[in-house]
């Protein structure tokens, strides 16, 4: 079987997807969360095999990584994707012309969505969750560093759709190769609509290659502007937990900006940072209040290429500026458009980022981490689109569907 046969094969079954009821798809993706759960050792067994070909050194192993807990938490947020409202059929449009032709929008299945993904075996339950309960079908391009897990959770989900009497076309994945990649960046009229989850390099070689439809996410240079006025012992929360409760996630901190008029309070607003062995890249300024007073193993000097990095590690820079603008001037030149914070107690500042910053999300006073479908409320998320035409931001289901204009008329012409 070609991979040109399995993209057909995928599109004839999206068109059977179109015909079952929500309540047919919520009882897949209850039945698959509850498979989740009961096959945790035999998920858990796959994703060690992948673990154990990977350096634990390598920011990517906690991607990678599965746990029971996690496992519980993928069914979870399936079962909450089966909770929420289809959104299919609805009318965003609904108008009776003059003439007395009848003109709704209504939102309806993209069709085919493919997803080239790294090592992120989550993804593959999330895609498959979102794309189902819109109903669309779904090609998985996942990496080779999780091929084992990714390919035990697809068969999990096909015994599932099989109990269901549904197609298992309507979920594949490709062999993690680069020649599969770029036969699948080529699927003009079998794919709908392409979605990259990773790093930047994964993102531009997808945007530069594809000859089907793009929408770019992940990747995460995330910064936190902690102001003249910004509390101290807030600032301290917010920027450890942004930095370090995953760090390998997209949007995890990766520069703290601090004025001026603060940078005594440095030490203490990075305390907690040393606590969990994060090495700061800091300037001149910074690095002149840090030192003696943050651990010298963990204190390094900035360089150019630490402003505008993707840590994905116990890393992070410190950038030192004499006003809000100049912050923003910093996140304008380094950020990567996915998400932005300030900790401040000016309303008047705060509002000035909210209007100045240019990032799918922008904090006031709360971590980076809340950068998410399911903590946004979707459900769960196929991704952070860090691009302004089409969907910005946790991409749920709604992001997900397209519309078509629906016109009904009793035999009139135009003149």
């Amino acid at each position: 079987m070609t991979l040109t046969d399995t993209f057909k094969s995928v599109r004839r079954a999206a068109g059977t997807l179109a015909d079952m009821t929500d309540d047919e798809r919520n009882a897949v993706l209850a039945d698959v969360a509850d498979a989740i759960v009961a096959g945790k050792e035999r998920l858990l067994a796959a994703n060690g095999a992948d673990l154990a070909r990977m350096d634990k050194a390598n920011p990517l192993y906690d991607r990678l990584r599965l746990t029971a807990e996690r496992l519980d938490a993928i069914a979870a947020d399936m079962r909450n994707v089966a909770l929420l409202p289809s959104p299919l059929g609805r009318t965003s449009h609904d108008r009776t012309l003059p003439n007395g032709l009848h003109i709704r929008r209504v939102s309806v299945p993209f069709g085919v969505i493919g997803i080239v993904y790294e090592a992120r075996p989550n993804v593959t339950f999330d895609v498959f969750a979102l794309c189902f309960k819109s109903g669309s079908a779904c090609i998985l391009k996942g990496g080779k560093d999780a091929d084992s897990s990714n390919r035990e959770g697809v068969a999990l989900i096909h015994e599932a759709l099989q109990r269901h009497g549904v197609d298992t076309a309507a979920v594949q994945l490709l062999p993690s190769t680069h020649e599969a990649t770029a036969e699948m960046l080529g699927a003009t009229g079998y794919i709908d609509l392409c979605i990259p989850r990773g790093g930047r390099k994964l993102i531009d070689f997808v945007r530069n290659t594809a000859r089907i439809p793009v929408i770019e996410t992940g990747a995460g240079v995330v910064n936190t502007y902690f102001d003249a006025s910004g509390d101290l012992e807030m600032g301290r929360r917010i920027v450890c937990n942004a930095k370090t409760r995953r760090v390998s996630v997209c949007n995890a901190l990766d520069c703290l900006i601090v004025h001026s008029a603060r940078t005594a309070d440095l030490p203490q607003l990075c305390e907690p940072l040393a606590g969990k062995g994060v090495t700061l890249y800091a300037d001149e300024r910074a690095y002149a209040a840090l030192s003696g007073r943050y651990p010298d193993r963990l204190l390094c000097h900035a360089t150019t290429e630490s402003f505008g990095t993707e840590f994905m590690d116990y890393k992070m820079a410190i950038r030192t500026v004499d006003s809000a603008d100049e912050a923003l001037q910093h996140i304008a030149t380094y950020g990567s458009g996915h998400s932005e914070c300030i900790i401040t107690e000016s309303e008047a500042v705060a509002e000035r980022f909210r209007r100045k910053a240019d990032a799918a999300c922008v904090y006031v006073n709360a971590p980076t981490s809340f950068t998410d479908g399911a903590q946004f409320g979707l459900g769960a998320e196929i991704g952070i689109s860090t691009q302004k035409l089409g969907p910005r931001g946790p991409m749920g289901l709604e992001e997900i569907t397209t519309y078509k204009w629906l016109i009904d008329g009793q035999g009139q012409t135009r003149p």
